[in-house]
């Protein structure tokens, strides 16, 4: 096969989609810590099985639109880390094909390296030995044979041989992988979509699912724990919030976006580009707005344009405070807070203390880009700060902030203890960015513990752990594990609650009675007799308590 059009590709996708679903099990079965955060196969094919409707409904020979079409539904759906790597893998690629009604053998391996690129620019801090990996180096791979390689099918062998060398790999690079003995989750994930896009070009069947009878040996490191979510903007306030179109036109400065996404980001933040053809929106909040306009003259002639002083509307707002009226009733609020957490009480205690809209989801189940977006626009804010309360929606978030069309910014919180202590630091008088300063300097002030159970035997960071037991987790980190979940809990607050301690607070989870609650409390206040301590039904499943100390 020398070329590949948008109806195969579409084809490719579809089988990549299956394959990937069939062994979503097994992915999430590589990534349970054993804490139950075994959600990276389900995220990643909630996030592909997006991008394949999104392509199936809009399916053309032109391979450009066709891919255009999955990157559009891979966006909008992506969930978790893994998820919205995924989506940008092929965002970058679709860029780059965006013009190509067939593909040679050369293109498709340069669109595979240009997706490569584009997600790791939307990473800040990469980690090696995740689906960054196995994608950068299949890519690679199909780079060097494309220089002698004309058939598509023999290149894509390759690359998918590379992905599976590579994924055998991940555990040399990433330490936490080699402890537990296990691949990187995502980049199976990976592997899984490639090999259906292989069976969809040669004409085969799918292969066989894999096989899971090894699943008890399984466990998971936390291998998205370093991977730092999308970058976010500078850390500097600006007045006016400057809205305008470009309409192209001949004779003037050639429109690159990243170009000039790069330079417009020297006169402000909380930047916005969107661009086809013919046009490009733009927001940006900036202390020169004129600057703004004139830079953009240089394209062609502005239309549309908006420029309001955000301290003025600040200054008018003084009094009104956050609103907190039921998401149905669609009240205009002029702030709003979006936040995840699972739990009924949870989910309670977070509006009770600001959050304007809580999203079902959390551990188990990630929310996505679009869950977000549509949970933001159906409040009707004029800006918002979104709280996601664990480390593997935040780059969801970041990517929901970048979609929105008004200010909006993330607080990276990690859990509900960091969620409700920057929920008590918002100020509705102060700018999106001095709040997301304001709040994320809060979450660095409080501790966090929680109790839950593990899904199977493992050993890691020298603890030994059984199925079913109880582990108390500080930090992120298994800091005791025990078949009582009184002994478990005891511990953990040992280790938490020191001489500093001036609130505990203890959210019970729907399998623990007040009465264990309140005896929880009285040990906490006999390890600090200065300590208040506040007891709160939390009714989260999966965690009989979580701590927050502050």
């Amino acid at each position: 096969m020398k070329s590949l059009n948008g109806v195969k590709f579409a084809e490719m996708v579809q089988m990549g989609s299956h394959h990937l679903f069939q062994n979503a099990d097994y992915v999430d079965a590589l990534n349970v810590f054993p804490v139950p955060d075994g959600d990276t196969g389900t995220n990643m094919n909630l996030s592909m099985t997006s991008g394949a409707k999104e392509t199936q409904a809009h399916v053309q020979e032109h391979i450009g639109k066709t891919a255009s079409a999955l990157s559009k539904g891979l966006l909008m759906g992506a969930r978790g880390n893994s998820g919205v790597i995924l989506s940008q893998l092929f965002r970058g690629f679709g860029k780059f094909i965006a013009d190509e009604s067939e593909l040679s053998a050369k293109k498709l391996a340069e669109g595979l390296q240009h997706g490569v690129e584009t997600a790791y620019k939307a990473v800040m801090k990469p980690v090696e030995g995740t689906i960054l990996t196995v994608a950068k180096d299949s890519a690679a791979k199909g780079m060097s044979l494309a220089e002698s390689e004309e058939d598509i099918i023999l290149l894509f062998e390759a690359v998918v041989t590379e992905a599976k060398a590579s994924l055998e790999r991940t555990p040399d690079l990433l330490p936490v992988l080699k402890e537990v003995g296990v691949v990187d989750s995502g980049g199976q994930g990976l592997v899984f979509v490639y090999e259906g896009f292989l069976a969809a070009l040669k004409g085969e069947a799918l292969p066989e699912k894999h096989a899971d009878n090894s699943m008890d040996e399984l466990v998971s490191a936390e291998h998205h724990k370093n991977i730092a979510g999308f970058m976010n903007t500078e850390d500097i306030e600006f007045g006016y919030c400057t809205e305008f179109m470009v309409k192209f036109e001949d004779g003037k400065r050639s429109f690159n976006e990243a170009e000039f996404r790069t330079d417009l980001s020297n006169y402000g933040d909380s930047l916005l580009v969107i661009s086809d053809e013919e046009i490009a929106k733009i927001h940006i909040h900036s202390e020169e707005p004129g600057k703004v306009l004139t830079y953009g003259q240089e394209y062609g002639s502005l239309i549309s344009m908006k420029i309001e002083n955000m301290r003025q509307q600040h200054t008018d707002l003084v009094g009104e405070g956050h609103k907190k009226a039921p998401v149905a009733e669609k009240t205009k609020h002029p702030y709003a807070i979006v936040t995840v957490a699972m739990g009924e009480g949870v989910a309670e205690l977070l509006r009770s203390i600001g959050a304007s809209y809580v999203i079902e989801g959390g551990q188990t189940m990630n929310p996505s880009t679009e869950d977000i977006v549509n949970a933001v626009r159906s409040i009707g804010a004029e800006r918002v700060l979104i709280l996601p309360n664990n480390k593997n929606i935040i780059m969801a978030a970041e990517q929901a902030a970048e979609l929105l069309d008004i200010e909006a910014a993330v607080v990276p919180t990690k859990d509900v203890p960091q969620g409700m202590s920057a929920l008590l630091a918002f100020n509705p008088e102060a700018p999106v960015s001095e709040n997301r300063n304001a709040m994320s300097e809060a979450i660095k002030h409080v501790k966090s513990g929680s109790v839950t159970f593990a899904v199977r035997d493992t050993s890691i960071d020298g603890i030994t752990i059984k199925k079913d037991d109880f582990m108390g987790i500080s930090e992120g980190k298994i800091v005791v594990s025990d078949m009582s979940l009184e002994h478990v809990t005891e511990e953990l607050c040992r280790r938490i609650v020191d001489a500093d301690a001036e609130i505990v607070t203890i959210l019970f989870g729907e399998d623990v009675t007040k009465a264990d609650a309140e005896k929880l409390g009285s040990f906490i206040e006999s390890l600090n007799e200065e300590v208040e301590v506040e007891i709160h039904n939390g009714k989260q499943p999966l965690y009989p308590y979580i701590l927050a100390v502050e």
